[in-house]
């Protein structure tokens, strides 16, 4: 598919946006010629370089970029071998006397707890002593694998096959054995050994996906975990919109010949008072949260009404909604209403859409229903379709049932009334609510009506899996603006002065900011077009290859900061969908994100994200590694690259933009993970690097089953 980048080779090439000087066949193949040469050498100075790395790894020192880069890619060392030799025995001192001041203060440690025991529960000794424990056990680990020197850099191994479609973080079995129940066993609940460094392999029939559009219609049945059966015992719906053909699923959902969809979401846009659901954006609808999205056939066919719909399901082993929909190129992820509040701000969509999602709107006194309210804007719409909307067809129906199905109705009815939202239509199972624009409605309601207000204190713009609140949110925001009140799309990705205002930002930082990204992303994509579109070259200077050319769809930001990369790519009319990840180490500017008309999420990049394996095509991080690495961290930088690598797609891309010596110790790292790398040395005041990767196609042997 693409040429290679030659794996293990930190050589630095200076770019400043001519892709022909990146991919000089040239070039590169006198590089590999003069690696084969060299490797000899390189075997017998294998310690040498291993305790090389070992010292700038515990000294880190900025001469790197100052003496410059070898013949052999590798950064030339300002240290003569006798003085080297004297400081790596210095090394090895200092690591003796750590390990012996580490057991020393265990020992006094034990010591002083069992002095104090008289005054102590002895519960509550044994708990401290066992940590005791465990840390010294964690520090002597870390001692060792320090002292292995290059043991350390040994390549990962592949992970066994049940990890071909795992997520971590949702493990059934494991929460049913510690007592979730009730729904609470498809939650995610990330705990210790949550985690596994192993490289997850495709299925073995897996197939690079088709590529866009032609891949938002058509997939390859290997590539998701489900059955045929699965399919012929969905329901009548999913049968219309889903094909099972020899190897492939197919989507009829932009088929004129199909009147399912089409009709559906023509439907909604009449109940809302509009012509055809192409009105949608004059309304000021954007983006759409589609909670229970089957397949993703309402997102894909509002996506060519430039419509951005995200998906949320539950955790599915098997079958799942978000697993398939991500592989047709469209946003989505794994989502739950059951305890915790999703990683959203207040405000996030213009539209929340339920078509059968399986939730019982009317538990637990209506919190669901809250949350909903939280996420929705001023404005916004919520569309519920559902059998118990619809009044009974037969007379033969159980008394019960029915008597049963109209309570719930008339909860839900009542519920939306108090939260101030107000009924626009019903048409057959489909009602359509609005969401108040004027917060003047809450304290207008009868005393003790519906739920209370939140306190300015409870109510968060960074609700990373909090629990789910009683209290109606949002309601003293500044961000409380009505939906028609905003620009309208496009326009509303360019905030004004006023709205920047609310964020702290002056019009100068944004628009320096957008600048900024707008240069990386053209010299991101002179550097890569060559690579990615190779079975389709171009010469430099002409346009992208258009569809179905387009082999990078699904992009992920994992650190989005105002979303100016999402908004670069946009500009430039690449046909990519971006999740943009706000770090919860880092300043929250998720809202804005959000504002500006694209979709993302919170999440702390300790914690593996809430997607299947093969999500994405394009990985990207401009200063995570800086933002993660300078705070105290229960993870490590090699937590963080395999993680990428479960979520990239074989053969798919990660650029990493940081400083020098962080993108040197990445690169070293990549080793590890199989990757094909290059460090690119860029036209930058601040010291900056790129780190170019491409991750292989491998595939499962034989006896990997």
């Amino acid at each position: 598919m693409s040429r290679p980048l030659h794996r293990g080779v930190s050589g630095i090439e200076r770019f400043s946006g001519n892709s022909h000087d990146f991919c000089d066949d040239s070039q590169m193949k006198d590089r590999t010629e003069k690696e084969d040469v060299d490797e000899s050498r390189m075997s017998s100075d294998h310690t040498y370089l291993s305790f090389g790395f070992l010292f700038r790894f515990l000294f880190p020192d900025n001469s790197s970029s100052k003496h410059g880069i070898s013949e052999s890619g590798l950064a030339s060392d300002p240290f003569s071998t006798s003085t080297f030799r004297s400081r790596h025995k210095f090394i090895l001192l200092l690591l003796k006397l750590g390990l012996l001041v580490i057991i020393m203060l265990a020992l006094i440690g034990s010591y002083w707890w069992t002095i104090s025991i008289t005054i102590t529960s002895r519960g509550h000794v044994n708990h401290a002593y066992i940590r005791l424990q465990q840390k010294l056990i964690s520090d002597l680990s870390d001692i060792g694998e320090l002292s292995l020197g290059t043991a350390r850099l040994k390549e990962l191994e592949f992970c066994s096959q049940e990890f071909e479609n795992r997520v971590p973080c949702y493990n059934v079995s494991e929460n049913l054995a510690l007592g979730f129940s009730k729904g609470e066993e498809y939650d995610r609940h990330c705990g210790h050994g949550s985690r596994q460094n192993c490289l997850v392999l495709p299925p073995v029939k897996y197939k690079s996906p088709l590529r866009w559009p032609a891949g938002r219609d058509v997939i390859w049945v290997a590539n998701v975990k489900i059955t045929a059966q699965q399919v012929l015992s969905s329901g009548s719906l999913t049968k219309r919109m889903m094909m099972l053909e020899e190897e492939q699923f197919s989507f009829r959902s932009a088929s004129l010949m199909f009147d399912g969809v089409e009709d559906y979401s023509h439907q909604i846009a009449e109940m809302i008072g509009l012509r055809n659901e192409s009105n949608f954006i004059q309304t000021g609808v954007r983006t759409v949260l589609d909670i229970g999205c089957g397949y993703g056939s309402f997102g894909a066919h509002l996506f060519s009404k430039q419509l951005l719909t995200m998906c949320i399901a539950n955790y599915e082993a098997s079958g799942s909604q978000v697993q398939l929909t991500l592989e047709r190129g469209l946003p989505a992820m794994i989502g739950s209403f059951t305890l915790k509040q999703l990683p959203y701000p207040s405000f996030s969509f213009d539209m929340v859409h339920c078509a059968r999602c399986s939730i019982d709107w009317d538990q637990k006194d209506g919190i669901f229903l809250i949350e909903v309210d939280r996420v929705l804007r001023p404005g916004g719409y919520f569309v519920w379709t559902s059998t118990l909307t619809k009044a009974p067809q037969s007379k033969k129906e159980d008394p019960r049932s029915k008597k049963e199905n109209r309570k719930k109705w008339d909860f839900v009815r009542f519920f939306a009334e108090n939260l101030c939202w107000d009924m626009l239509q019903q048409q057959d199972e489909t009602v359509v609510w609005k969401k108040t624009s004027k917060r003047n409605c809450y304290v207008s309601r009868k005393p003790g009506s519906g739920p209370s207000i939140c306190s300015e204190d409870h109510d968060v713009e960074s609700p990373y899996y909090r629990p789910l609140q009683t209290c109606i949110g949002g309601t003293q925001s500044r961000r409380w603006i009505p939906i028609e009140e905003r620009a309208t799309w496009p326009s509303k990705a360019k905030l004004n002065s006023s709205e920047l205002a609310i964020y702290g930002l002056h019009s100068e930082v944004f628009s320096e900011d957008n600048q900024n990204w707008n240069s990386a992303v053209h010299n991101y994509w002179s550097l890569l077009s060559p690579l990615i579109f190779s079975d389709h070259p171009k010469r430099p200077g002409d346009e992208d290859p258009s569809p179905p050319f387009n082999m990078v769809r699904n992009v992920l930001d994992m650190n989005a900061h105002f979303g100016g990369f999402n908004s670069a790519l946009l500009e430039a009319g690449k046909l990519v969908w971006v999740m943009n990840v706000v770090p919860t180490s880092g300043p929250n500017y998720l809202p804005l994100i959000l504002d500006r008309g694209f979709v993302g999420v919170l999440h702390d990049w300790c914690e593996a994200f809430p997607t299947y394996p093969r999500t994405y095509d394009l990985v990207h991080a401009g200063g995570l590694l800086s933002l993660e690495t300078g705070q105290k961290r229960r993870c490590t930088m090699l937590d963080l690259l395999s993680e990428i690598d479960r979520l990239l797609r074989p053969e798919g891309w990660v650029i990493l933009r940081d400083s020098a010596s962080l993108i040197e110790s990445a690169r070293a790292l990549t080793t590890r993970l199989k990757w094909e790398a290059r460090v690119i040395e860029i036209e930058s005041t601040t010291g900056e690097r790129l780190l170019v990767c491409q991750k292989p196609f491998f595939k499962r042997q034989a006896n990997q089953l």
